[in-house]
Order: C-alpha cells, then sequence, then structure tokens
C-alpha cells in the first residue's frame, strides 16, 4: 500500500515505498522486524539510516561472525553482589536502543539460541536491556528458497520458534521490481555516505503515532478484532498453521498500520497479512490462494460487524443517544469519523447542527474516538456556529424591514426559561438557524439534547 507522502524516502532510501506503513508500523509498535531479500538490496542501509534518522543509540552485529563477548563485553566477578558483571565496551548491547542483527539466517544454532531471548524479551543471560527499543535482523533468502543455491551457501532456514517471534517479515525488492526512478536513485553516488537526516520529522511523527497506538491499545478496535480472529482461524483450517502468540502480533501491527496509514483499507490489511506469516523464514511459501480467501471471508465478515455499528448509530433518535453510542460502541476513530460523515451528509440539517455543535469542543481535544478527518467534518459546520453570533442584525438580513425574523419570537420564549451556560449555548445554535433559514422542527427538544450531551461528556470528564 503506497503512502500518500514517503517519510523514507528522504532518507536516501528507495525500492521500500510499497511495504513503508508496514514498516513504519513496525517502528510504532516497536516489536521485531525481519527483512529477507537478495544481497544489496538495502535491507542493511534500510534498518541503519531509519536508526540515524530517528537518534537512536544503534548496534549493528554481523550474525555469521559474531561472538558472545561481542554482545555482553568481557566478564568479571562482582564482589559486592557476589555475581557476574560484563565489562562493557562501545560495541555491547547493554546501552543500545535499536539492535540489527545482520545475516542471522548464517548464524550458528548456539548464537541463535542466545539471540532468541534478545529478540523475544529484550534480555540478555537473563539481564533485561532496559533501554532496547527496537530489535531488528536481515537475511538472504534461505537455500531452499533459491534456484541458485550456491550464491546463498549458508543461508539457512531459521528455526521457527525464532522465525516466530519477528513480528513482521518484509521482503526488500531486488533490481526487476524497481520503477525507473528509483532504479535511477539507487545507481546515483550521489547521496553515498551522507547521514540520513530529515531534520526530525520521522522521530516526531512515530513519537505522535506511538502515543495514539499506546492510548487505543487498551479499547483495540473491534473492527481489526473480528478481522485478525476470523483471518487466523482461517489460516489455520486452510493448512496454514499460525500461532496464537501471532494472532497479538498481527492485531498490533494492524492498529499501527491503521494509525500510520490514517484508515483502515482492505489493501492495508492484506499486506501486513502478508508480511505477518512467519513460514517464508523457514523456506516455505504459504498457498497464495489459501492466504487470499482468507483475507476476503475476514474481511467480510468484520465489514459486516462494522456495518451493523453504523446502523445502530444511525438509528439513535436523539443526539444524546448516539453520543452514547459513540462512547460505549465505538472504539475505533476510523470508524467513529464514518459514522459522523454518513450522519452529517444524510441527517436532517438541524440536527446535523446541533451533533457538531454539541460533539466538537470534545472531540478537537482528541477526547472521541473520531479520527482527524471526523474532527474537521464536525469542525465545518461547528465553527460557524461559533462565531455566528453578533454578525449581523436580523433587520439587515430582512434587507431593511424593521420585521423580526419569522421564528425569533419563538426562538426568544425558548431562551426566557433557560439559565446558565444554557442560554449562552442555545443563543449561539439558534442565531445558527437564522442565518442560514434552518426551521427545525422542535427546537426546545434539541437545546435539552444538547444540554445532555454536554452532561454526558462532564460526566466522562471529556470536556
Amino acid at each position: 500500500m503506497l503512502m500518500k507522502e514517503s517519510f523514507i524516502v528522504p532518507l536516501g532510501v528507495y525500492g521500500f515505498n510499497e511495504v513503508e506503513t508496514v514498516i513504519l508500523a513496525a517502528l510504532v509498535t516497536e516489536d521485531p522486524l525481519l527483512l529477507i531479500g537478495n544481497s544489496g538490496t538495502g535491507k542493511t542501509f534500510l534498518l541503519n539510516s531509519l536508526s540515524e534518522a530517528l537518534g537512536l543509540e544503534h548496534r549493528h552485529y554481523n550474525a555469521s561472525l559474531i561472538s558472545f563477548d561481542d554482545l555482553v563485553g568481557f566478564p568479571y566477578p562482582d564482589q559486592d553482589k557476589g555475581g557476574v558483571k560484563f565489562l562493557e565496551t562501545p560495541a555491547t548491547v547493554w546501552s543500545a536502543e535499536s539492535v540489527l542483527i545482520d545475516e542471522i539466517s548464517r548464524c550458528k544454532p548456539e548464537h541463535q539460541n542466545r539471540l532468541f531471548s534478545l529478540v523475544h524479551e529484550r534480555r540478555i543471560q537473563g539481564i533485561a536491556l532496559s533501554r532496547l527499543r527496537y530489535r531488528w535482523a536481515a537475511m538472504n533468502p534461505c537455500s531452499s528458497d533459491q534456484g541458485a543455491i550456491e550464491e546463498y551457501a549458508g543461508s539457512e532456514p531459521l528455526d521457527p520458534a525464532l522465525a516466530d517471534r519477528f513480528a513482521l517479515l518484509v521482503r526488500a525488492k531486488d533490481w526487476e521490481g524497481l520503477t525507473a526512478d528509483e532504479r535511477s536513485r539507487v545507481a546515483d553516488p550521489g547521496g553515498e555516505g551522507k547521514a540520513s537526516d530529515d531534520g526530525g520529522r520521522l522521530k516526531g511523527l512515530i513519537a505522535q503515532w506511538r502515543q495514539i497506538f499506546l492510548d487505543q491499545l487498551n479499547q483495540c478496535p473491534t473492527f481489526i478484532l473480528d478481522y485478525t480472529t476470523s483471518v487466523i482461524s482461517n489460516l489455520n483450517a486452510a493448512g496454514i498453521r499460525i500461532s496464537p502468540r501471532r494472532s497479538r502480533l498481527l492485531t498490533r501491527s494492524l492498529l499501527a498500520a491503521s494509525i500510520v496509514g490514517g484508515s483502515n483499507s482492505e489493501e492495508g490489511f492484506r499486506q501486513v497479512l502478508d508480511c505477518s506469516l512467519p513460514h517464508i523464514a523457514w523456506g516455505v511459501e504459504p498457498a497464495e490462494k489459501k492466504v487470499l480467501a482468507s483475507h476476503i471471508a475476514a474481511w467480510n465478515i468484520a465489514s459486516h460487524a462494522r456495518e451493523a455499528w453504523i446502523h445502530a448509530f444511525m438509528a439513535e433518535a436523539t443526539l444524546v443517544g448516539k453520543l452514547r453510542e459513540l462512547l460505549d460502541g465505538c472504539n475505533s476513530p476510523d470508524l467513529g469519523s464514518m459514522a459522523i460523515a454518513q450522519f452529517l451528509a444524510s441527517g436532517p440539517r438541524d440536527q446535523t447542527a446541533a451533533l457538531s455543535f454539541a460533539l466538537y469542543p470534545a472531540a478537537a481535544m482528541g477526547k472521541l474516538p473520531i479520527g482527524s478527518d471526523g474532527v474537521n467534518d464536525l469542525a465545518k459546520t461547528a465553527s460557524p456556529i461559533f462565531t455566528v453570533e453578533g454578525e449581523i442584525s436580523w433587520q439587515e438580513r430582512m434587507s431593511g424591514n424593521n420585521t423580526q425574523h419569522p421564528d425569533f419570537a419563538r426562538y426568544a420564549k425558548l431562551l426566557a426559561e433557560l439559565s446558565g451556560p444554557r442560554v449562552h449555548r442555545a443563543r449561539q445554535l439558534f442565531n445558527w438557524y437564522l442565518v442560514n433559514n434552518v426551521v427545525p422542527a422542535d427546537p426546545g427538544k434539541l437545546e435539552a439534547d444538547i444540554n445532555d450531551c454536554v452532561n454526558l461528556l462532564k460526566e466522562r470528564k471529556l470536556v
């Protein structure tokens, strides 16, 4: 899935545009990432460039050459605690924030076992690596994948248990997979040796997306959960075994990708699914038809549930009913935006204005399960309501006549019955109705509904 704007091309990295959302999702989740591709396809360059752009304390190890002492340093007795300490060097892993294990498929079995805890638990020798955020690895296709086995002699399939610890496995494109522009950029030596620096833009975006991701983890969108549980069941039924552990990794990756991409798209979900199948790391290619069929069935099930919720939202007769449905039944900003857009497009104008007026302050503060598109949609209607008062006199609007607007007396009577903040809110809304020639069937009911919405938002501490 191509992003509207690339955030890795400015780093001088080319050939990964189609999988950029997946790569950025891995940065958001901080789950392990494995790149698989032929030699010279930019795997190592990509990961080292990301570490530079994010300003990380980075370690780059060649797994085929690494010794255990390279990782931990030299052991010496801890006389105070009666244990062992390690003498650190600039290459040891203890202070690293990101680690790249290159050539992991050429790693000796004993080192694979030691790296297992690093990838899975952020631990070495049972000791937690407190600063470590990112665990990355790169490998050539294992020998069983290649027609010319001698080219990658020594690149062996990963142990399935180790491969299953990588949340996302991304293929790097070779020359024939690059566009003409990408080939030209890759061949150009002009940027060689330059640091990958975008002025901190990517670092800021990752921090922003990461916070949204953490906020949504405890209430993961039901659409994503419905898709994950369905597609995992479908794949296992089709003979493509997916572990229960991986179901959680897939959910995390889908959530992060939806935040990075700005929406839930079928193309995006399929891409994350393809990059979540660990089988390619041990030389097995899952049947394309089975994966596609599993995806389509899961997408349809999740979409049906989404449509059912939007129908429930639209069916609520009162504004406060719609707000309750939004707060209690929707935990996906994308879904919330879809419901808001549908109501604003098809609902009566007096009600859509009242709902926008009631919800916009909380939505603008990020307190509602609505994405940026939904907030913008509410703002288009709500902003004029907040600013209309005092901009125009009713006499001027009536072409110079001294006759009051026909509905003014009705509104004045309602305003006289109110007190406190309700008066100001009602006056703003009623003035907007007058200016825009909107005649609500029951303005008193709408005002009461807005007040109920405000009270509910206050009760939930959302305003």
